[in-house]
């Protein structure tokens, strides 16, 4: 594991480029900063500013090397590198709230943005006019899209929203796609279709992802921890509420949230059942000891208890963990994936040596 501190301020969203050697991120404002690793540093080397309000989502296309911002200005920016400076091109999005997360699609030729609007827009570049246009997906949608994921098929769309529904759309557009073939989420595939629609969340619906054959989709609420595969898998967390999730292979998930460390998942196809995997925080758990003689007469004195003692975080993240990204493997075979979070803090975590630590103290 690694972890560097950027800043003071929160990371309200970040992204990486295709190398991973340089990353994009928002400390909380309407301004965004790239990165670049240096041996074990990190150097910053550029600052985009056009957003007159708080950068709420980015995304790095990894072939085109193009990133898209989105704001609580209601506007998205599609930025494109010319020679050493990023030249922003303004997107139309047509909406009147915030908007709240975007989204490349995987063959890059369009990007989703979710917004407070109670729809989403699909945009995509039209070549005629030389500019973004977009469509909107907006019904049944009765709240603010909080998150997105694209299934691999570049058509399909997950979006998890502030009315308790992780929903499945249809994405298509016909004018810079051929006609998808059949899923197992359904065949016919018009724009702005529902092929799939959560029931029984009680929470908002932070985070969202396809697995990497677009046959799962899993994600996490603010009250409980879902998976589906057209039949619903519910496991009730006792932790605090989760706020993103990815899988890092076709049957396991990592995901992380109030409680500043990262939680393994997994299903177990057999039984057809979600489990719980383990903290992976490994490292600081070992090191987590009980009370001493002299502590707990302290505590006595101090609170005239001996359970407690003064609050300390032992995890590598000292505030909530708001994202994560695959860094290497995809979502097949993931051997790392980093965490960005409200301590303004970025973690990079390696699975193999997570599991090797996990077996030897018993965790899994």
């Amino acid at each position: 594991m690694a972890y560097h501190s950027f800043l003071l301020e929160p990371i309200s969203c970040h992204a990486w480029n295709k190398d991973r050697t340089q990353i994009a991120l928002c400390p909380n404002n309407h301004d965004v900063h790239i990165y670049k690793k240096e041996g074990n540093s990190w150097t910053k080397t550029h600052v985009l500013k056009e957003h007159n309000g708080q950068v709420t989502g980015i995304d790095w296309a990894p072939e085109s090397n193009r990133i898209v911002t989105c704001g609580t200005d209601r506007n998205a920016y599609v930025w494109t590198l010319k020679g050493d400076v990023w030249k922003p091109t303004l997107v139309i999005l047509r909406i009147n709230r915030a908007a709240r997360c975007v989204k490349w699609s995987p063959k890059e030729n369009k990007f989703a943005v979710g917004s407070g609007s109670r729809l989403i827009s699909i945009c995509y570049f039209e070549q005629e006019n030389d500019w973004w246009v977009c469509k909107h997906i907006k019904k049944p949608i009765r709240s603010t899209i909080l998150c997105l994921d694209w299934h691999p098929n570049n058509v399909l769309l997950a979006a998890g929203s502030c009315d308790f529904k992780c929903r499945i759309f249809s994405a298509y557009i016909k004018e810079v796609e051929e006609k998808p073939a059949p899923t197992p989420w359904g065949s016919k595939m018009p724009f702005g279709e529902v092929m799939f629609e959560s029931t029984g969340t009680a929470g908002w619906v932070h985070g969202v992802c396809f697995s990497e054959s677009g046959n799962r989709v899993a994600w996490a609420s603010h009250d409980i921890m879902l998976t589906a595969s057209h039949e619903q898998l519910i496991l009730t967390s006792d932790t605090l509420p989760l706020l993103c999730v990815t899988f890092i292979t076709e049957n396991s998930l990592v995901a992380a949230g109030h409680d500043c460390y990262p939680m393994l998942f997994v299903f177990n196809a057999e039984k057809g059942v979600l489990t719980f995997g383990g903290k992976l925080d490994v490292p600081k758990q070992s090191a987590q000891k009980g009370l001493t003689a002299r502590e707990r007469f302290q505590n006595l004195d101090k609170k005239a208890t001996s359970d407690t003692k003064e609050a300390v975080l032992e995890s590598l993240h000292k505030n909530s963990i708001s994202q994560i990204s695959v860094l290497a493997g995809g979502k097949v075979k993931c051997t790392k994936f980093s965490t960005t979070g409200m301590d303004g803090g970025m973690a990079i975590w390696d699975v193999k040596t997570l599991e090797s630590a996990m077996k030897d103290l018993k965790i899994v």
